[in-house]
């Protein structure tokens, strides 16, 4: 008897979501409602200010990594967030209104966005934390194969996954490969007995998804891979399901078979043309905004040591291109007398002022020249310098497709991974960058946009 298929368990993130615009939705009227003079539904000033503030501050909590899983998993320290995400969305929402409606802003909305929608983020938050605790949001995972990808799949999951919690079960057999011990000394695992028809496993365990994780392919029952999936079971590939759930593309057992048969790299013409406009039009609107802080960086740098204001440097974008990034200055002068170097964490040569500079991305800010040539895009990889760039690609399998985009200010790996100078490094933000390649979009460009926020508010990729 087939089983009956259900939707996907709501995830953790999805839930927050839907609780925010909940409590908004909720707070929101109430708060207004308090105020002596609050703006009406009936004139166009009015409706602005009532839809913009709750609009800035949903978007405002994407933006500083509020759905994201390690604020999902440290919901104390990610309280802290909430504050701030209300400010910035208040601070936004009225520079907005005294440009378009003048009069339907005023101190009193600004406090009751503030304080009203800032309480319901934190409400949110506490009762997703309730809801976890009786054990919502699990997902049962049954992964068919034990040994060293199966062993990767769990390590993988608990670390970045974006279901934040997996009951996990393990069947296997020998014809599958060899059995990794180490998932026997895992008392987390559910591990079926060798022989154990897969659709009886799922059927026990209850599994919501099954993975194909076997270290051997050729000995891979695939009548018994049917059985299921005609059962109601989901079975999907472990890459395939590996990418879905951590943002990136595992490189370290990645076969080029699943890039060529995956759906991805698929842009069209007018995705590229969508994605140029974006990168005029946002490249324009942040010069605008930020000419002051630029003018004062530049200045910073020359009263400092009296060496040159801009610092240009080699760098490789699309299909191997090398062109001139230009950056202020943060290093001494004479940094790389001794040639090309990766540069480090504390790194000696950065000044004081160039490590403001760096802390802050106001260093960045001139590349917004390099985005209107069309060296670079706003969204994009890093990019490197042609040194490194070939000592990479000697070392790292598909380290050139990268180049199939244009260079980026900001990127999928950069916000996510934190800054690092090694191979390791390297082979982590490849592994991201081939994902943004993949999966490239104008939509995801805008969601990466937004992300950038919290990377410069809050360096790193913990919950700080």
């Amino acid at each position: 008897m087939a089983r009956m298929v259900s939707a996907p368990a709501l995830g953790a993130a999805r839930a927050l979501f839907l609780l925010d615009v909940a409590l908004v939705a909720l707070a929101w009227p109430a708060a207004v409602a308090l105020l002596p003079d609050p703006p009406a539904l009936s004139d166009w000033p009015g409706a602005l200010a009532l839809l913009l503030h709750p609009l800035a501050y949903l978007l405002g909590l994407y933006s500083l990594g509020l759905y994201r899983r390690d604020a999902l998993n440290e919901p104390r320290r990610a309280l802290g967030r909430v504050p701030v995400a209300a400010v910035l969305a208040a601070l936004g929402s009225a520079a907005v209104l005294a440009l378009l409606a003048p009069k339907a802003g005023g101190i009193g909305l600004f406090s009751a966005a503030t304080i009203g929608l800032g309480l319901a983020g934190c409400l949110a938050r506490l009762a997703l934390a309730a809801l976890r605790r009786l054990g919502l949001f699990r997902r049962r995972l049954l992964i068919v194969g034990a040994g060293q990808r199966a062993f990767d799949l769990v390590w993988l999951l608990r670390r970045e996954a974006r279901t934040l919690a997996f009951d996990i079960a393990l069947v296997h057999a020998p014809e599958m490969g060899t059995f990794d011990p180490r998932l026997a000394e895992d008392p987390a695992l559910r591990i079926f007995p060798a022989g154990t028809a897969f659709l009886d496993a799922a059927r026990a365990f209850g599994a919501d998804q099954i993975v194909v994780a076997s270290d051997e392919r050729r000995g891979l029952p695939m009548e018994a891979l049917l059985a299921c999936r005609t059962a109601g079971f989901p079975v999907s590939e472990y890459l395939r399901s590996l990418e879905r759930e951590i943002g990136r593309i595992d490189i370290k057992r990645l076969e080029l078979g699943f890039l060529v048969y995956a759906e991805g790299f698929g842009a069209s013409l007018l995705d590229h043309a969508l994605k140029r406009a974006l990168d005029v039009a946002t490249s324009l609107l942040l010069l605008a905004l930020s000419s002051p802080f630029l003018l004062a960086a530049a200045l910073a740098v020359k009263l400092q040591d009296g060496g040159p204001v801009l610092y240009r440097q080699a760098r490789v974008t699309r299909d191997g291109r090398i062109f001139r990034i230009m950056k202020l200055r943060t290093m001494r002068v004479d940094a790389e007398r001794f040639g090309a170097t990766w540069a480090a964490e504390r790194d000696p040569r950065i000044t004081r002022v160039g490590n403001f500079l760096r802390r802050t991305r106001l260093d960045e800010l001139p590349q917004l020249f390099n985005v209107l040539r069309g060296d670079m895009s706003i969204v994009g990889p890093r990019p490197e310098r042609p040194e490194f760039t070939e000592e990479l690609a000697a070392k790292l399998p598909l380290y050139h497709e990268r180049h199939r985009m244009r260079a980026g200010l900001t990127g999928w790996a950069q916000v996510n991974y934190p800054y690092g100078a090694s191979l390791d490094d390297a082979r982590s933000k490849l592994s991201y960058d081939l994902y943004y390649v993949k999966n490239f979009g104008v939509l995801f460009d805008l969601l990466i946009l937004m992300q950038t926020l919290r990377v410069v508010l809050f360096p790193g990729n913990a919950v700080r």
